[in-house]
């Protein structure tokens, strides 16, 4: 069996493919790292900050009113950048989400940045 993993498209609620997941590694449209996903679908950015959950249509998903003291997470080891597929299948029919409920990807993308990027970077020496 080979060792390719499934690369799968994270879309927004408009139907665009803003993120890809290769278990548990997340990466956007460059192929950069972004954050990454735990078994029960939590959503950390590189940072190790949480930024929502993973829905089942896939979107990155978090509460409005989200509480900020979920404790930091140790980041997996940074992964190599990936080559992002030429197309993608188109995005399944999603629900309206009920206004407690924030698209991260569509409202909040500065909460998954790469590593050398926001608030928080480490020095880059």
């Amino acid at each position: 069996m080979p060792n390719q993993r499934r690369i799968i498209p994270i879309y927004t609620s408009n139907g665009e493919a803003e993120a890809f997941l290769i278990f548990p590694h997340l990466f956007n449209r460059s192929g950069e790292w972004i954050g990454w996903v735990t078994p029960k679908r939590e959503v950390y950015s590189v940072m190790g900050a949480y930024v929502g959950y993973l829905s089942d249509d896939p979107r990155i998903i978090r509460r409005r009113a989200e509480d900020e003291l979920k404790p930091r997470l140790q980041p997996p080891p940074r992964p190599a950048k990936i080559t992002v597929p030429a197309s993608v299948p188109l995005a399944p029919l999603m629900s309206d989400l009920p206004i407690n409920l924030v698209d991260v990807l569509l409202e909040q993308p500065e909460r998954l940045h790469t590593v050398d990027i926001g608030d928080l970077r480490q020095d880059m020496d």
